[in-house]
């Protein structure tokens, strides 16, 4: 039998939040999450991936199959060249790969590039590269049954071009130069 529990390969971090929780909708418990944008280059992680979530449809957590019956499952796993489970295609950061959604109610184990433990926020944002330690198990919660992933811990790999959009504040003001102009009303 597969294991449900896997590292990926080399991915790219999208809607990190694993340094504050957050809330996917209004009234919903705050979690620590992240999508990761993995390859379609990385057959090995995509065929890890399957197997897990093979491995978590047969057995969960507890070892009783929730899904027993269920035609088509939610599953966590996306490709980012089609839509989202919720209409409306990807961003083009997910083109040519697999978006994974991973989240968990309990912070992740974060560490460096060395194995050193990290929690800077600073160095957690969308755009970097990681690896990352997920799980898949079954789920049956109010009507919704599927396979989730997961996150148990996350590796940064290497800094990457921010995907916020906003870019940093240093660049956004480099070419600023302080004027002190008294007659200036704000």
């Amino acid at each position: 039998m597969a294991d449900n529990r896997i590292k990926t390969g080399k991915c790219r971090a999208s809607y990190l939040n694993v340094i504050t929780p957050r809330a996917a909708q209004p009234n919903a418990e705050p979690k620590y999450s992240v999508a990761l944008l993995i390859p379609k280059s990385d057959t090995d992680t995509y065929k890890r991936v399957q197997a897990a979530i093979k491995a978590a449809l047969e057995f969960d957590r507890e070892g009783k199959n929730k899904l027993k019956g269920v035609k088509n499952p939610k599953v966590s796993l996306h490709d980012g060249d089609g839509e989202k489970p919720n209409g409306g295609p990807y961003g083009p950061e997910c083109h040519g790969h697999w978006v994974l959604n991973a989240s968990n109610k309990d912070q992740p184990g974060l560490v460096g590039p060395d194995n050193e433990i990290m929690k800077d926020k600073e160095e957690w944002y969308s755009g970097i590269y990681v690896k990352a330690d997920i799980t898949f198990s079954a789920f049956d919660t109010a009507g919704n049954k599927g396979i989730g992933c997961y996150l148990n811990h996350i590796k940064k790999l290497k800094d990457g071009e921010a995907l916020s959009g906003a870019g940093s504040a240093t660049e956004a003001f480099k070419d600023d130069e302080w004027e002190d102009d008294e007659d200036s009303v704000l």
